[in-house]
């Protein structure tokens, strides 16, 4: 297979911890692609006006058991999800340990600039106008990308065997997203949520609910992310208590000490996510 290179648009880790709060420029980046990746390039919605790169990560084994289907984990900020977490290079070892089933990751990178990444990840406009494209942004996961993957590839459909996830505002959207569609995710990866949009929404959102959905969610933030970013997760994760998620088992709640808001401490918390969320089962199936 000939060597091909994959550009996405994506910001310098430095200039991602300011830009997810601010406006910044952008650069490109570059990873090379290997035969365990497939890519879609400017993958088209109805319900959004931009089109984005979708990275389709396959696990060992993918091409060489035909009759198997896998879990699928679907993660926001795909570029930097792809050159600067290069979450296939820790999904890797643990899948070849044993420690979490093999899946299929994509990797769905933002639309457009900074700007559309805020507008699509969040529930709600600002007080500038700015954002609450996030229910357009979920319409496109659900009835159009989902479907698109399940047919391209062989994925386990259900809901418990598909998750969501995301950082920063892409932690915000993955629950805001999951809790609203329980029978398309059942597994969110919550990392470092924005807790903070729109004076804590997603905790009235998690003390609005009618009923606890069957969803199982990972929850983290680092301690050095601040007092106001680690008491709004902790707000979270007590509502989250209190409508019958139970610590330790269907949530997951993570403290990383010296956790900072940058890619380098997610990755590091990427491997103990993916194994709560994709633990082997018992039976190896």
């Amino acid at each position: 297979m000939p060597r091909l290179y994959l550009q996405i648009v994506c910001v310098f880790a430095l200039l991602l911890t300011c830009g997810w709060h601010g406006s910044v420029g952008h650069a490109q980046h570059r990873r090379t692609l290997t035969e365990e990746f497939r890519v879609h390039r400017d993958f088209r919605s109805k319900f959004l006006s931009n089109g984005r790169d979708i990275v389709v990560w396959l696990p060992p084994g993918y091409d060489s058991q035909p009759s198997k289907h896998y879990p699928v984990l679907y993660m926001q900020d795909g570029g930097d999800v792809f050159v600067s977490l290069r979450i296939d290079e820790i999904a890797k070892p643990l899948i070849a340990s044993e420690q979490i089933e093999p899946l299929i990751i994509v990797m769905i990178s933002i639309g457009g600039t900074l700007n559309d990444r805020f507008d699509e990840y969040t529930p709600t406009r600002d007080a500038s106008g700015k954002g609450g494209k996030a229910d357009f942004y979920g319409r496109m996961l659900v009835e159009e990308l989902k479907p698109f993957i399940d047919s391209e590839y062989r994925t386990r459909t259900d809901a418990a065997n598909t998750g969501l996830g995301g950082f920063s505002l892409g932690g915000l959207a993955s629950l805001y997203l999951g809790l609203k569609h329980p029978t398309v995710f059942g597994k969110l990866a919550v990392m470092s949520p924005s807790v903070w949009w729109d004076n804590k929404l997603i905790v009235r959102n998690v003390k609005a609910l009618a009923s606890k959905p069957a969803t199982r969610i990972w929850l983290d933030i680092g301690t050095d992310e601040g007092p106001t970013q680690v008491g709004g997760v902790k707000d979270l994760r007590d509502a989250l208590v209190k409508k019958a998620w139970i610590l330790n088992s269907d949530l997951m709640y993570f403290e990383a000490k010296g956790g900072r808001h940058d890619l380098a401490s997610f990755a590091k918390r990427t491997g103990p996510m993916l194994k709560y969320l994709f633990a082997q089962p018992p039976n190896g199936q």
